[in-house]
């Protein structure tokens, strides 16, 4: 059988074969959940990993004055109200680059395409495909005459 030890604030269990061969008896509590980006009370979690940083950074004192105007906002439409915490939160992010860049290299999105200029390619490809479908709805009104 096994034998404990207390040490100063530590307790020694020296555990023997016969202690593992039987299963465990021990029941774990049920994990908490996380409480998320806003808490039970409707007041904001700071610490929530969703907000990535945001709130701690060189700007975080902007962006937490920014995002509580926004999520308390009675206005209509919401965070209307909130242009000028918004703007000065801008304004800090724009001295940190590094930190706050929008054109980050890991971006799925293609940013820095023109959009104009996208669908001015995809004209072409748009007309034949459209014409599919117009030729398709006439054969089929043909033969339902």
């Amino acid at each position: 059988m096994s034998s404990r030890k207390q040490v100063g604030k530590d307790k020694i269990i020296f555990a023997t074969k016969e202690d593992h061969e039987v299963p465990s008896s021990v029941q774990l509590p049920d994990a908490e959940p996380s409480p998320g980006l806003i808490l039970s009370t409707g007041e904001i979690n700071w610490n929530c990993p969703c907000l990535g940083g945001m709130a701690t950074g060189p700007c975080g004192v902007q962006f937490r004055d920014a995002f509580s105007c926004f999520h308390y906002s009675e206005a209509e439409p919401k965070g209307s109200d909130c242009y000028d915490a918004f703007k000065t939160m801008q304004e800090c992010m724009s001295k940190y680059p590094a930190l706050y860049n929008k054109d980050n290299d890991d971006d799925d999105d293609d940013d820095k395409d023109d959009p104009l200029e996208a669908i001015a390619n995809s004209s072409d490809s748009l007309n034949e495909t459209e014409q599919k479908p117009i030729e398709h709805r006439e054969a089929i009104e043909s033969k339902g005459s």
